[in-house]
Parts: C-alpha cells; structure tokens; sequence
C-alpha cells in the first residue's frame, strides 16, 4: 500500500521559516517525480514545487521560486520542502504528491500540474501570521 504523509506545518510569523516532511512508503522517492502542493480556502490546488525523477531536475512555481527548496532523502525515503521568508498569503494546507509516469516535457509547468498526480498525501496545515 502506498502511503504519503506530511508533517511539519504549523504557524509562524511572517519572515519564519518551517520544514515540511513527506514520509513515503510502498514507493520509492527516486523512482518517482515529486512534487509539493498547497491550497488556500476558497482557492485552487497549486503546484509549487517538484523534485523530478525522470529529468533530475527541480521545479519551483513563480509564487515560492527563491524562497522554497525542495529536496529528497533517498534512504529514508523522505521528500522535503524548506520553507524561507514565509509570508501570510503562503498559508494554505499543504499535501505531497507522487506521479510514476516518468513524464518527459519541456514544460516546467507539467511537473506542477496537479492532475497528473495520482498519489497524494493527506496534507498539514502551514499558517502564516502577519
């Protein structure tokens, strides 16, 4: 069975940082792209960052580029997502997500697309204070 759960959220000041976790079983990591998505209240899934398999490269979305580093823990099969100069309107709740298709495109933005995600975790809430 294949499990994906986040930890880490929590609420912080704006300019704090947090580290988000995604413990994976039943897959592994390196094997998969990954990918870190957050969703505000009254907003749609955006796909933030993505730590590719099938290309060996890192995707980060305009609105965490510079701010958000995404990397992976091949031997504890952990995904993370270092969080910097957190601001109020990152607050969202934040989910993991794994696609095993080996996707090859030239467009960043399909690493961050959420619906070629089949597997998702639960998610954990990061709240940001201003």
């Amino acid at each position: 069975e294949v499990q994906l759960v986040e930890s880490g959220g929590g609420l912080v000041q704006a300019g704090g940082s947090l580290r988000l976790s995604c413990a994976v079983s039943g897959l592994a990591v390196d094997e998969y792209n990954m990918a870190w998505f957050r969703q505000a209240p009254g907003k749609e899934r955006e796909g933030i960052s993505c730590i590719s398999s099938s290309t060996g490269r890192s995707y980060y979305s305009n609105s965490v580029k510079g701010r958000f580093t995404i990397t992976s823990d091949n031997a504890k099969n952990v995904v993370y997502l270092q969080m910097d100069a957190l601001r109020p309107d990152d607050t969202a709740i934040y989910y993991c997500a794994a696609d095993g298709s080996l996707r090859l495109s030239p467009l960043a933005s399909d690493y961050l697309r959420p619906q070629n995600y089949p597997r998702w975790g639960q998610g954990t809430q990061v709240t940001v204070s201003s």
